[in-house]
């Protein structure tokens, strides 16, 4: 039989692309969203054979943060990682062959607003408001579970950045239209991870069954708002990039629908628990991952 992998809520940008790397390397993929042609969530039966025998599952549903949060976005972005958490939880539960590694899409928002030092998971604080929240409740129903057979992880995932969707668009137009200087105060830690590594995390915790509980998804070289948009500016060849004041996000992110909190909370995470471990990151600098996600893209014309 082929090795088999179950991606639940695999149909986004960290989705397609690990099913890609799956497939690579020989693995038969099973989707379960909300997509006709894949496995639907109300399909019990389906998912639970698609599980059978499985060597891994890893749950990314959850509807996108990137949005104003209003009473019915925020009742969605809670139910829809609450809800797909205890319907996959039910179904390896029914198995009699359950995949013995669930990984579980979490946040690294869980952590407090930090400028003073690095988050772990061993003395990290959990932070206030409704993105912390949403994450405290996700963790909760997914550990609500317990598994003999199926060891859980808990993957508190940092902004993700690769050359084919997330943050990347966003961030390019602003350094390629001028406006990549700094946002806010510009001294709010950003941790990010690139997505190659995040597959490659999947496959180092297939190999390690010591590791379990919340794991840290990120560099071990966050930087901060200013550095990033530097390195931005820099990897795209543009030298000037105009700031943008916490008012001004403040009112751009009720034109575009969203909130400021995504620029300005500062996420300082650290990945202790891969590192005492062994993990070693193949993109650990941001100058590194920028490099490589450009190479992805046109080239930007030089400036003058």
């Amino acid at each position: 039989m082929r090795k088999k992998v179950v991606l639940a809520g695999g149909t986004g940008f960290i989705g397609q692309y690990l099913e890609k790397r799956f497939k690579e390397q020989g693995y038969e993929v099973h989707i379960v969203s909300r997509q006709s042609n894949q496995i639907l969530w109300n399909d019990h039966r389906g998912i639970v054979a698609a599980l059978e025998g499985a060597e891994l599952v890893v749950n990314l549903a959850g509807k996108s943060v990137n949005c104003r949060y209003n009473a019915k976005n925020k009742k969605e972005i809670m139910d829809s990682r609450i809800k797909t958490t205890k319907l996959l939880g039910n179904a390896v539960a029914a198995c009699e062959n359950p995949p013995p590694l669930w990984v579980n899409a979490s946040t690294a928002t869980l952590y407090r607003h930090a400028e003073d030092r690095p988050m772990t998971e061993e003395d990290g604080e959990i932070g206030e408001g409704f993105s912390v929240e949403v994450g405290k409740a996700w963790e909760q129903a997914f550990f609500d579970f317990h598994l003999t057979q199926t060891r859980q992880v808990a993957l508190r995932i940092s902004i993700v950045l690769g050359a084919d969707g997330g943050v990347m668009g966003p961030y390019r137009n602003m350094v390629r239209f001028g406006l990549g200087g700094k946002q806010g105060p510009g001294k709010q830690m950003f941790s990010w991870i690139h997505i190659e590594d995040l597959y490659r995390m999947l496959v180092f915790l297939q190999q390690h069954a010591e590791i379990e509980g919340p794991v840290n998804a990120a560099t071990p070289h966050p930087v901060t708002n200013r550095e990033l948009m530097e390195q931005m500016r820099k990897s795209m060849n543009r030298r000037i990039g105009l700031p943008a004041p916490k008012f001004i996000l403040s009112t751009g992110a009720v034109l575009i629908g969203t909130e400021t909190e995504l620029i300005l909370k500062s996420r300082w995470v650290l990945p202790e628990k891969l590192q005492k471990a062994g993990f070693e990151f193949e993109y650990d600098t941001i100058d590194k991952a920028l490099a490589q996600i450009n190479q992805k893209k046109k080239p930007e014309p030089q400036t003058k």
